[in-house]
């Protein structure tokens, strides 16, 4: 009866973690509505969005978008998200696509426009040649992809170019709704979002809206370039405040919430998984066991390691990580020069830095000017062959005899002074 008993309330715990069938289930269309400037935050909304549409396995993706455009390397990560996007795309321009959006609509499947609605005008700032080159090939590259004219691309970019019948030479491109349709941009004109269901056959799919939430807020800044040199250079600063101290553990605690904030943005984004985040979490570890435990070195050269291989991945994993890396370590090190005079020394630092020095007190005293030991007599305390020391009135000093063996514990005089050389003789009585 018993094992009847457990029998089912086993099973009632597995089918508590065992999902109903796929086949049970719907697939869902996944909206994403994205408004305003195109920046790291517009890129955590997707990354978000597009995660659930993976495991979901959503029929399909629907971006609505309008913007007047942003930053390039944003736009350039949501067109790469985009391509590698295992289900159907599809880009719903509300009311304009413009610079980096165009781009971003390009990357799609599907293009749909609103009435009244446009797509294009892509002139890099600044226009340099080379931003121009680049960013053409971009569109050139995107559009030909799926299908589109990849010279209209390139004259959204270039105004040299111009296209005839929209656009005259010295004109950036731009396509109005019926425009866009007539050159085979887009799909169709739409008033809404269901007409849009309605023509690729997903009236009937349950939708999952996906706006910008704090969240993605929290993403996008800590993504922005100065936010994460900062954070780089507070934990490295952490690390060293830590490594001399060794005591609160304050300042490590410090490392690590950097470090934490560093990678929670780029997991954000989907640039940063668990590697990144084992090597994080490795290299801070392995410097915890040398500060509090080992204080041999062995641990602080691994978890150096461990933590550099971490940042650098998070850091883009190029020369741009190198340099920023560097940098914040420089100035790491310079604010650490500043304050250390004021920090405690722990047991590791006590080890490596030396902290003694031939003072007075301890029978030693400076080689600059000994004249003031002119005439007076001491003992020898080594064997003078001729150099050696001996000892006046409690100190110890060098000295070299003119030129004969003294043994020790004879009483010598100071026969001549020059700078930090004392000339001694045996005494006579």
């Amino acid at each position: 009866m018993m094992r009847t008993v457990w029998l089912i309330l086993f099973m009632l715990c597995l089918a508590m973690f065992v999902p109903v069938s796929a086949q049970n289930e719907q697939p869902s269309v996944v909206v994403v509505v994205m408004q305003g400037e195109i920046n790291e935050t517009q890129v955590a909304l997707l990354h978000r969005a597009y995660t659930e549409a993976r495991d979901k396995n959503a029929a399909a993706v629907i971006l609505e978008l309008d913007t007047f455009g942003g930053l390039v390397d944003s736009a350039v990560k949501m067109r790469d998200m985009i391509d590698s996007m295992p289900v159907r795309t599809i880009c719903f321009v509300k009311n304009r696509a413009w610079s980096a959006g165009a781009l971003i609509s390009l990357a799609h499947q599907h293009i749909v426009m609103a009435q009244g609605s446009s797509i294009g005008a892509a002139e890099p700032i600044p226009a340099t040649e080379k931003n121009i080159s680049a960013l053409k090939a971009e569109f050139a590259a995107t559009a030909g992809k799926h299908g589109r004219n990849p010279r209209i691309a390139e004259a959204m970019v270039d105004k040299t170019m111009g296209y005839p019948g929209y656009a005259g030479q010295g004109q950036i491109l731009s396509l109005t709704d019926s425009q866009a349709v007539a050159v085979g941009y887009a799909e169709m004109i739409a008033a809404d979002r269901t007409a849009v269901l309605t023509h690729y056959g997903l009236q009937d799919s349950p939708l999952r809206e996906y706006a910008v939430n704090w969240q993605d807020y929290a993403g996008g800044w800590l993504s922005m370039a100065a936010v994460k040199f900062f954070l780089l250079t507070v934990m490295f600063l952490s690390i060293l405040v830590e490594f001399k101290t060794a005591g609160t553990g304050v300042a490590g605690l410090l490392a690590v919430a950097s470090a934490s904030l560093l990678f929670t943005g780029q997991w954000l984004l989907g640039y940063a998984g668990w590697l990144e985040a084992l090597l994080l979490l490795m290299g801070l570890l392995l410097l915890g066991a040398e500060f509090f435990v080992a204080g041999t070195g062995i641990f602080a050269a691994a978890g150096t390691l461990s933590l550099f291989a971490g940042v650098y991945l998070l850091a883009g994993a190029g020369n741009t990580a190198v340099y920023s890396i560097l940098i914040s370590m420089l100035l790491a090190i310079g604010l650490f020069l500043v304050i250390v005079r004021r920090l405690p020394s722990s047991r590791l630092w006590t080890k490596l830095v030396l902290r003694e020095a031939e003072t007075g007190q301890a029978g030693f005293i400076s080689g600059n000017d000994h004249s003031a030991y002119q005439g007076k007599t001491g003992k020898t305390l080594t064997a003078l062959r001729p150099a050696g020391r001996i000892e006046i009135d409690g100190t110890v000093l060098d000295v070299v005899s003119e030129g004969d063996f003294i043994q020790p514990g004879l009483e010598v005089t100071v026969i001549e002074t020059t700078g930090n050389r004392m000339v001694v003789r045996l005494t006579k009585h």
